[in-house]
């Protein structure tokens, strides 16, 4: 009986998706221990001061976070029998099958509003841990309370950083308002708030990004050498299409950035013979696709239905486009892509470690080193902020404390 009564808490813990796959055994462990140790049926409620007992027993040769991670797994198991009895079980199916229909209206909401498939994923996953969260409700009987709740959970128990935090709230406020057709005021949520901290951000000398460029090779150095070179985010730079590129004017023209704002960079006047030799190649792979009647590229917005052809135009070629064809997730359509961020990740990581350098540094420190040379060379921080596309100048000030010149002119007292 109490093995039944285990195996049925265990399958519940998978298909709620209430905890990580891998720690649904340890889950399961917690709760047989607990009832052992208090001598009860798994059929029964424990009283605070039995779980209390177990608690304080577990703490003598358990370490703090396995304490709390039992009383997470006694909290799920007195939901799970206090609800999901056998009468329940159609219950549970029903309700599964309401939130399902909730991530499908949000799917559409979402692609109804053009937002990017990476925003897709995002809102979409924490649709999942916040059903797995607000696991005795059905999504028409959802508060803002609800939302309150999870966020301080994310606060306090996950420890998750403001931003993530903040990411959290936007998809939920997102599905409240267009999927389940709630109203949330910015006075309502009063949720425990993730504490910020400032991180300087890791930024390499101009020796040691050279260094970089010298470990890579063909498309990867080209990329990277342009993200330095123009202060771009590794998805900025790989969405780049071939008209983005003016090198009469020595421009970059970034579409849709973060923000879903435009704006224009410098280009280095070194890379234009490079580029000139690129586009040359990537031409030759276009020409194929056009021989081989290949589906024009994606378009952003409703662009595609507007200009029928225009995914097929040369101006609108990706810069950077992968070697091989791909199913768009979102319609099915076979065509070219933009080369993965993956693919550059991982042979920038591999240069870094060629070059020697200990320091942890990723495609991104490119561009925090950007805009802190720029600083060092006596460039102006708003001309740097419009560069680099912040919408606040707070934010572009975090570099003025990573650079290693004197930039503000202060002169210590000791040199006097």
């Amino acid at each position: 009986m109490n093995s039944d009564k285990l195996n049925d808490f265990k399958s519940f813990l998978t298909a709620k998706s209430a905890v990580n796959e891998k720690y649904v055994p340890h889950y399961v462990r917690w709760v047989s221990s607990c009832y052992a140790f208090v001598g009860q049926q798994l059929s029964e409620v424990l009283t605070p001061e039995q779980k209390k007992d177990f608690f304080k027993n577990l703490a003598k040769t358990h370490e703090n976070w396995q304490v709390n991670q039992a009383e997470a797994a006694l909290r799920l198991y007195d939901y799970f029998i206090s609800v999901f009895q056998v009468s329940a079980k159609d219950d549970f199916q029903e309700n599964k099958k309401k939130w399902g229909v909730v991530k499908t209206n949000t799917q559409k909401a979402l692609r109804l509003r053009h937002m990017s498939y990476s925003t897709e994923k995002t809102y979409l996953m924490w649709l999942r841990s916040f059903y797995g969260f607000a696991t005795d409700k059905i999504p028409d009987d959802l508060t803002v309370a609800d939302i309150q709740s999870f966020l301080s959970y994310l606060a306090v128990e996950r420890k998750v950083s403001p931003s993530t935090q903040n990411q959290a709230l936007n998809a939920l406020v997102f599905i409240y308002r267009h999927v389940l057709d709630k109203k949330i005021g910015a006075d309502e949520l009063n949720a425990v708030r993730a504490i910020y901290k400032r991180r300087l951000p890791v930024v390499l000398t101009v020796r040691e990004v050279h260094s970089i460029f010298d470990k890579l090779s063909g498309i990867h150095r080209l990329a990277a050498m342009l993200i330095y070179g123009c202060g771009l985010r590794i998805l900025e730079c790989l969405s780049l299409r071939i008209k983005d590129i003016d090198i009469e004017q020595g421009i970059v023209i970034i579409r849709a950035g973060k923000g879903d704002k435009d704006r224009r960079t410098v280009l280095p006047e070194s890379l234009k013979d490079d580029l000139i030799s690129h586009c040359a190649e990537v031409r030759s792979l276009y020409d194929k696709d056009r021989k081989n009647e290949i589906k024009g590229v994606y378009l952003p917005g409703a662009l595609e239905k507007k200009y029928p052809n225009a995914g097929k135009e040369w101006g609108w070629f990706w810069l950077f486009p992968s070697k091989s064809l791909s199913v768009d997730p979102r319609t099915l359509i076979v065509h070219r892509h933009h080369m993965h961020p993956a693919s550059l990740q991982k042979a920038f990581k591999t240069a870094v470690a060629d070059a020697g350098i200990t320091r942890p540094s990723s495609v991104h420190t490119l561009r925090h080193s950007f805009a802190t040379h720029l600083l060092e060379n006596g460039y102006d921080i708003r001309t740097i902020q419009e560069l680099l596309g912040h919408r606040n100048l707070q934010t572009t000030m975090i570099y003025t404390h990573v650079a290693t010149k004197n930039i503000l002119g202060v002169r210590s007292p000791l040199d006097r």
